[in-house]
Order: structure tokens, then sequence, then C-alpha cells
């Protein structure tokens, strides 16, 4: 979804494969790759059970930065956090993106190599289409957890009038599973797994959450939960040692850390220290929401230029000849253009 770089635009390979993929006709018959196993878990739990024992490493806030509106793709709005000069990324956690969208504004045909996009949508619907023929429409609720690896070119559209609302995550992938073939898992509102306890509802997108599991397979190790608090609730909830983790609040204000800490507000990234567990509490007279995000990190080095993510220069550079030329991974892309 981010737009290529102003650097990789100005490129005389990637400037003329823009061009050439544009005037371009030439359309496939499309499908939606389903994911092949799906789940719905409910689970609910007594008041009295949702204050877990308090941690031994409790995590506390080390960084909060406000993600603020810039202009993105074709005429949309984000709010970007992570993937900004403030926090460049947050292994293996490359960008995070809050988007606002309203036709005709969208993300017309792009490339992506070497990660992951994760897809959430919050309100309205968004229709995606891929060079290799996939096609779906996400609506609120849904989730998009698309693998990238070695090479995709695709669209992002509104699908609806009005504004169309949800977040993007960028996870990195290692070295061994860059240049894997892509793939789809898709989870419609109704098979996201849920749970809730004391107050506090949790969609888990993907890891656990008060003994329920998401069965959304993640490469690279990851946690993706949206919690929403009623006022006067409390929660605690285990994240794994040495993973890097981070709040990003989408409506309401809570208190993260430590009970006597201020209140962080919406539209907060903040990145939370070393420890086994992060406490939450709802102070507010209105409900909280906000979705936790963990993973495990890479320890590799990142090089990115725009939409390709690698270790190395070389690779970049192979990258954008490979998209150029229309080989490893990119044969249909001179071939393709969406229908948005």
């Amino acid at each position: 979804m981010m737009r290529l770089r102003q650097h990789l635009a100005s490129s005389p390979i990637y400037t003329s494969a823009i061009a050439r993929i544009r005037n371009k006709t030439h359309h496939h018959n499309h499908r939606q790759l389903p994911l092949t196993q799906k789940l719905r878990t409910t689970r609910t739990m007594s008041s009295s059970s949702a204050a877990s024992a308090p941690f031994e490493k409790p995590r506390a806030v080390v960084k909060k930065l406000l993600a603020e509106s810039q202009p993105e793709g074709q005429g949309a709005t984000v709010r970007r956090s992570i993937g900004r000069h403030e926090l460049r990324n947050l292994d293996p956690f490359l960008m995070l993106d809050e988007f606002s969208v309203s036709k005709p504004a969208g993300f017309p045909d792009h490339p992506h190599r070497g990660f992951e996009t994760v897809t959430y949508m919050l309100e309205g619907a968004f229709t995606h289409q891929d060079f290799a023929g996939h096609k779906g429409t996400i609506r609120a609720g849904d989730v998009q957890w698309m693998t990238a690896g070695r090479g995709i070119v695709h669209s992002e559209m509104p699908a609806g009038d009005g504004v169309q609302k949800g977040l993007q995550l960028w996870i990195n992938l290692s070295s061994k599973d860059k240049m894997i073939e892509p793939r789809y898992q898709e989870l419609q509102s109704k098979d996201i797994s849920r749970a809730e306890e004391g107050g506090v509802e949790a969609r888990i997108i993907a890891g656990e959450a008060f003994g329920v599991r998401s069965p959304v397979f993640t490469r690279t190790p990851t946690m993706y939960i949206d919690f929403t608090m009623r006022p006067g609730s409390q929660l605690h909830q285990p994240i794994p040692e040495g993973w890097n983790a981070f709040v990003y609040i989408i409506d309401g204000e809570g208190v993260f850390g430590r009970e006597k800490a201020a209140p962080v507000s919406a539209h907060h990234c903040i990145v939370l220290g070393p420890g086994d567990g992060l406490s939450v509490w709802n102070k507010s007279g209105a409900p909280l929401r906000f979705a936790l995000v963990a993973g495990q990190p890479l320890g590799e080095q990142v090089v990115q230029h725009g939409p390709f993510v690698m270790n190395s220069r070389a690779e970049i550079q192979q990258a954008m000849e490979d998209y150029y030329y229309g080989k490893n991974g990119f044969e249909r892309a001179s071939q393709w253009s969406s229908s948005a």
C-alpha cells in the first residue's frame, strides 16, 4: 500500500516499468484463494478471572509517537507510525498505516517482494486484485494476510462509497523465506477467533489470548490481537519474552504498562520494552480499542527500496531488474493491469 518512494520512482528501470505495465490492457480471470482451514472460537469468562497474576517482568512503554496524516498511493491519506524516520522499523515490523480512503483514491497497481502485508478492515470495504488472478473484497472486521514472497503485483481500491478505514501492517520475511511463492490467508470477520474476559473482548488475528488461538499461520512468528476494553476493566496479556511489541490505539484512551502512567489516546503508537507481558487499564468513561502486535525479531539486515525489502543492495537491484524484465516471480507483470 505504500507509495513508491521518490528515489525508486526516479529510477529509469522502474519508471519505464511502471509506464510499460500501465499501458497493458490484458486481463486474466480472477479467483480468490481462500484460507484452507478456518476456525471460529468464542469463549467468555467471569470477571473474577480477568485480572491474571501480575507479571514478573512487566513491559513498560519505552516510546510513544502520534501517527500523523500524510498522502499515500493515489489521492489517499494514511496515518503512519512505524516506517517514519522516528521509528524506521521495529524488527520484524516494517510499516504500520492506518488508512482512510474514499473513491476515486486508492492504491492502484504496484509490486511487492520480500515481506508480508496484513490488511485489517475497520470500516467499509476494499477490493484487491493481483496478477495471478486472485480477486476478493474484504469488509469491516475481515483480514487479508498476504505473503508477497518472490513477487506480487496487485491493486487495493475502495469497494464502496464513503470512507473506507483499516490498518495495514508490513511484516518482514527472513532471508530463507523472501523468495517463496506468494500465498494468501483470508478470514471473514465471523471466522476470526474471539474471547471475552472481565469486560475485555479479544479478536485474535494471530497468536493467542485468554487461551484461544488464531488459525492463521505466521511464517514470521507474530501475535496480532484487537482488544476492546469496557470502562473500568483491566487486562494482563502475556507476550513471549524476546519478542518486539507495540500497541496502536484505534479508539478511546488507556493506561499502558504502569497503573499510574498517563493515559494515551487514539492514533498513538507505543513501543513496549522487554518483559513477559503487558498490563492495560481503562480508567475512562468510554470503551478503549487497540491493536497489540508482537513478533519474533529476525536479526537480519533490512534493505528497503520502496515496495522491495531484501537483505542487501545487490538483492534490491536484482528485484528491480526482475520486475522490469518480468522474471523470477514477475513473469506476468508486463501482461496484466487491474480493472481498477
